[in-house]
Order: structure tokens, then sequence, then C-alpha cells
């Protein structure tokens, strides 16, 4: 597949969006993050001026299309110029950041409408991408959060979308969480993060060494991809709530309808 043809055309179906080309790519199983690249960060670290302007220049906040109106994000959308431009003029790693995918869009509402499952407790952030689900942790009260996403820049794209809605950013950690060694977390939420069957091995072994060591309950939000409905967690996971996604995120993600958030219970 060449990437002179635009970025639309990684899709294994005639889609026009950018956002269906990155869950296409997502669940073809590449690896095309830097995989600890970059040491824990505190917020301050992330407001480069150059790479901000880049940001701010090729995004656009927008808080439609969502489960979450509440939340504003930076966004790569149709009115963006990067959405139809040949994928290798983007002079960084694929913007998965970029997106707000579906399960985030769930977990994020669930937490926005039962703030009691955060108030007052540590919640770590798993894949936080544009950092919405963080953000719905922070708007209900959650006392201690951490945004881990390996891409470097996503880091930087959470502490412009905290900025959007009022709030102190928290700190991001831009490494592979899975490889050091586990902290304690009350919560640990997670979504859109089983695109890839090798990923999902490693993930439900984290997640139950979190449960089992340290008696962390953990959310997934996930629309019903099949290396998440297909893997074994499926025995042990309680769905909490189903959403029916809006029309704009059904379009950008290959018709998917739905999108639910699982407590999981090994």
């Amino acid at each position: 597949m060449a990437l002179s043809l635009g970025w639309r055309t990684f899709a294994p179906f005639a889609m026009n969006h950018c956002s269906i080309f990155l869950k296409a790519v997502r669940s073809s199983g590449l690896s095309l993050f830097p995989w600890g690249h970059c040491p824990w960060r505190r917020t301050g670290s992330f407001l480069d001026p150059e790479m901000k302007a880049f940001l701010e220049e090729n995004t656009e906040v927008t808080s439609s299309g969502s489960l979450t109106p509440e939340i504003q994000l930076r966004l790569l959308t149709p009115r963006c110029k990067f959405w139809w431009q040949r994928a290798d003029l983007w002079p960084y790693s694929e913007p998965y950041w970029a997106i707000y995918w579906p399960g985030g869009q769930a977990l994020s509402r669930y937490l926005l409408d039962n703030p009691d499952v955060v108030r007052g407790k540590s919640v770590l952030d798993l894949g936080s991408g544009c950092g919405a689900t963080a953000i719905a942790a922070k708007m209900s009260g959650a006392s201690r959060i951490l945004a881990n996403d390996i891409d470097p820049i996503a880091g930087m794209a959470i502490r412009l979308n905290c900025e959007l809605n009022q709030l102190n950013p928290f700190p991001i950690l831009t490494k592979n969480i899975l490889d050091l060694e586990q902290d304690k977390w009350d919560l640990v939420v997670l979504g859109d993060m089983f695109y890839d069957e090798d990923l999902a091995d490693s993930l439900h072994q984290w997640l139950k060494n979190c449960f089992w060591t340290h008696r962390t309950r953990v959310l997934i939000g996930d629309p019903g991809r099949p290396q998440f409905s297909g893997h074994s967690i499926q025995h042990q996971l309680h769905k909490l709530i189903e959403y029916s996604l809006p029309e704009p995120t059904r379009r950008e993600n290959n018709g998917l309808t739905t999108s639910t958030v699982w407590d999981f219970q090994p």
C-alpha cells in the first residue's frame, strides 16, 4: 500500500475519511509509534511553541458529533488540510490522538454520568490519545490522574485539550507502561486498545496483574472490534452500559453503531 495515494487509501474498503484510515491501520497490527520514545513528563514540558503552533493550525476545536458535547477537543476533521493530503506529508507519527475513538467516547460519557466511579480516586487512562477520558475523570472529581500514551505529540495535544476545558493539566507518561513496574491505581480506564491480538494478550495479562495485586478496578470501552469480541477476556467482563453512537462517529468508523463500557472482573 503506497503512502503517496493518501491516508484514506490504506483502508481495505472504500472510505473517504482519515479516521477510517487510522482505524484500518490500527486494526492491521502495524506498529507505527516509537514505544518508549520519551520519559515521564510533567505537563509543563509539553508546551514546545513550534509544536503548539503546528497543532493549533492543523486541528479543529470541536465538541460536536460525539457522545460528550461537554468536552472540547482539538481533532483532525474534514475541515483540516491534512485530512485530505497525502499521508507522507504529515511530518510526525500517525495522529491517533487526533481522532475521538468510539470506545473512548463511551468511557468518557460513563464517567461524566457516573461521577461516583472516580470521585476522590486515582485514575490511570491507558492509551489516552486525545485525553478525553482523563479529562472526563478530572471533571468528575478524580483526585489523581495519569494520562499514558506512547506518542509524545499526544501528550502535547492532551495539554492543549485540558486548557480548552479550563482544567489544570495532569501528569502525562509517554512510555510503554506495560513494560514498567505497576503502580497502585483505584481505577484503570482504557478505550479502543484491543485492536491487535498480541497487544490484547499483553493487556489482558497486565490488567489481571493490576486487579489481583492492587484490587484495581478496570473499565474498558470498545465498539465491538473483532480483536476484542473474539478475545478470551470476554469471559471476564460485565457489561455496564451500551451507547448508540452519534451519526458522525458512525460514518467515521466504518458504520459501527454502538460502543460499550465493560467492567473487567477476572
